[in-house]
């Protein structure tokens, strides 16, 4: 609940339960290699076992000193076995763990990726998609680290602590009390620096997710700031975000130096007040401490010491991991759209009513965008949509599409609701052509066959063929093996719309929608796409969002839309008949800058 302060100790325990509740949905990533994680986790306790033989071998090295040769040896060769077991049972815990926990990550990066590709077209209207990519990608590395390294490493130093205990009081109860009163303060410590810091951390966390959406935002658009000379302004921009990444950075490492020198003190202090007083014990004929007993006993303590001090910054990272979890799974219980593979026995013929359709933006609930629109379009007719900017346009084909729901009315497709369709059925049988085409990185052949995956390659040249762009892609060395590069910059306005033209030709769509498919075109690429977008309309219901209203004098019916509302209605003819209408209006104007043009 970032920005928020939490008052009350109650309202801290709920938060607590919940983000341990959340962190408990990673263990199924972990069930399919349960063999692995138990076997790595028996590889476990062994490195924790050899680890608290290691003190108690030593002091009895120390006490065999007087004894035989043969008995210093045997206590030396049984400490190289220990060794040898350890570094064994080191290398299979580590490796195993790692195989694990890779695997694991695999699963829950496809999930969320699948679950965020399903989401509808609110969540991202809502939701910053750098942002998004950059928590995915902290998070999930976050969790990679500590399923690798620090749990691992956590229960390790636990077993060492716990084990470390009793073998301590099996050595001297009193010196073993001594040393224990020490523990509370360094205890105590941990946990308050561990919560200060993992809030440190997660505000870390949080702005570099904001500098990379910078990033990632300035790359997309990287046009636009060269056009508009910006690039000092995104530099200053970002370099802003950045200094304030060091300043908490900084300040988290303020703490966490402060709190590594606390540890340090504590520990080299204990270990100071219990060579003191086990050299009292030591001294005193009844104590039955004896000189190995004593190393056994620093050793041991030395070892503890480490393995509190380590664990501190371990819950730190495990706390950090349940944070990372709780992000994660937040976005997952985001409710996803109900996305099938398309059924082959739904046919669409194309007819499209909309009655009294009003509807607002989730996001821009108060702005109502269109209002009782009604209107119908019979099967194989070309309906053209004109309007000023903001008038509803787009929104119209969005909700044809069905990204939103309808706030009232309804839209019927072959005379049956909208919603009574299966979402994957209605638009695999549609395709849009935008203003503003969008290509994958790939090739050509790739964002073509992107209409139709298991398309042959006979059909791809015949679909890049009806799209008037077959003469271009053969005019390249690689043909259909081009590369457009990323968002297709390396392929000018007039081919990129052909390419997506051959897309929307492959699909052979029941319902066909260019959105101001040819607004940003010059005159000869133009008349190319115009006349692909002609054969493409061929015999198919189409919804076209007209801005040149030269490229709709043929449409069956336009529709006039202004402020949400349909004003005009009617053929090219018919609207240039209104008096002081508006279609005769943008008419009028579009051929006076003709004019002007010639």
């Amino acid at each position: 609940m970032q920005g928020k302060e939490i008052k009350n100790e109650a309202a801290k325990k709920k938060i607590s339960k919940s983000s341990l509740k959340k962190a408990k949905r990673f263990l199924p990533y972990l069930r399919p290699n349960i063999i692995p994680f138990a076997i790595g986790f028996f590889f476990l306790l062994i490195t924790g076992a050899t680890a608290l033989l290691f003190p108690k071998l030593m002091g009895n090295m120390i006490d065999a000193a007087t004894a035989t040769t043969d008995d210093i040896n045997k206590v030396a060769i049984t400490l190289f076995v220990v060794f040898i077991i350890q570094s064994i049972a080191s290398f299979f815990r580590i490796y195993l763990f790692a195989i694990v926990t890779e695997k694991a990550i695999a699963l829950l990066r496809l999930d969320v990726y699948g679950h965020l590709i399903k989401m509808p077209m609110s969540f991202y209207s809502t939701q910053r998609v750098g942002e998004l990519n950059s928590r995915i990608s902290s998070d999930i590395s976050t969790l990679q680290e500590t399923f690798t390294t620090t749990i691992a490493e956590f229960l390790r130093q636990l077993i060492i602590i716990i084990g470390g205990v009793f073998l301590l009081s099996s050595i001297s109860l009193k010196l073993t009390g001594f040393m224990l009163l020490l523990i509370p303060v360094i205890a105590l410590s941990a946990v308050f620096f561990g919560k200060f810091i993992r809030k440190l951390s997660k505000a870390t966390q949080d702005k570099i997710a904001a500098s990379n959406t910078i990033v990632e935002e300035t790359f997309a658009g990287i046009t636009n700031v060269k056009a508009f000379t910006n690039e000092f302004f995104e530099i200053s921009r970002y370099n802003t975000t950045i200094k304030e990444v060091v300043e908490l950075a900084l300040k988290g490492a303020k703490w966490r130096g402060a709190f590594a020198s606390f540890i340090i003190f504590c520990l080299f202090g204990s270990i100071v007040a219990v060579v003191w007083y086990g050299t009292i014990l030591v001294n005193q004929p009844n104590s039955g401490l004896s000189i190995g007993s004593l190393i056994e006993f620093i050793l041991y303590t030395v070892f503890m010491g480490a393995s509190i001090g380590g664990i501190a910054a371990q819950y730190a990272q495990i706390q950090r991991a349940v944070g990372a979890t709780e992000n994660l799974f937040d976005l997952m219980d985001e409710e996803t759209e109900a996305i099938t593979k398309p059924s082959k026995n739904v046919k669409l013929s194309g007819t499209v009513k909309f009655d009294a359709i009003s509807f607002s933006y989730p996001s821009r609930s108060d702005i109502q965008v269109l209002n009782e629109v009604s209107f119908d379009i019979k099967k194989g007719q070309q309906v053209a949509i004109v309007g000023g900017s903001g008038a509803g346009k787009s929104t119209i084909t969005a909700l044809l599409m069905k990204f939103y729901a309808i706030s009232e009315g309804t839209i019927l497709i072959d005379g049956k609701n909208i919603n009574d369709y299966a979402l994957s059925d209605l638009r695999s049988q549609m395709a849009v052509v935008p203003q503003d085409v969008i290509l994958f990185g790939g090739t050509i052949k790739e964002n073509i066959v992107y209409g139709k995956p298991d398309a042959t390659y006979d059909e791809i040249v015949a679909a890049a063929e009806k799209a008037n762009a077959l003469e271009f892609i053969n005019s390249f060395p690689d043909k259909f093996d081009t590369v457009v590069g990323e968002r297709g910059i390396q392929l000018s306005g007039g081919q990129r719309q052909r390419i997506a033209i051959a897309r929307a030709v492959l699909k052979d769509p029941v319902i066909l929608i260019l959105d101001e498919a040819t607004s940003s075109l010059d005159s000869e690429s133009e008349r190319i796409v115009q006349d692909a977008l002609e054969k493409l309309m061929q015999n198919r219901t189409s919804v076209v969002i007209a801005h040149r209203l030269s490229t709709i004098r043929n449409a069956h019916k336009i529709l006039v839309l202004d402020n949400g509302v349909i004003t005009e209605n009617g053929t090219h003819e018919e609207l240039l008949q209104i008096e002081n209408g508006i279609y005769r209006k943008l008419s009028n104007l579009q051929n006076e800058n003709i004019h002007i043009q010639l």
